[in-house]
């Protein structure tokens, strides 16, 4: 989990929405978490939106708010709605769920 040494972690719940299926978000999503070593995952979710699960250091996970709000081409982010809570180390890796 990427971190400042003093920056404890962190988990974050993060619903997307707005056209944000079929157009490659989750692999957009992964992509980041996999180069910035992020633990977690993400799915579609059966209403259209898509659903995050991240545990880091604050300050990266806010970096991957603000890439997640441009999200990819084809993307129109809506809204994003993140809930924090602390973190429980319960992921080694990113993955994306079905």
């Amino acid at each position: 989990m990427p971190q400042s040494v003093d920056e404890p972690p962190v988990r974050v719940h993060i619903l997307v929405v707005g056209r944000v299926q079929g157009v490659g978000f989750r692999a957009f999503a992964a992509r980041i978490a996999t180069r910035l070593n992020w633990v977690g995952g993400v799915r579609n979710l059966d209403d259209g939106r898509v659903e995050l699960e991240v545990e880091g250091g604050k300050l990266v996970i806010e970096d991957l708010l603000r890439e997640l709000k441009a999200g990819p081409p084809a993307a129109h982010v809506r809204m994003i709605a993140v809930e924090w809570s602390v973190a429980t180390g319960r992921y080694s890796h990113f993955d994306i769920w079905h």
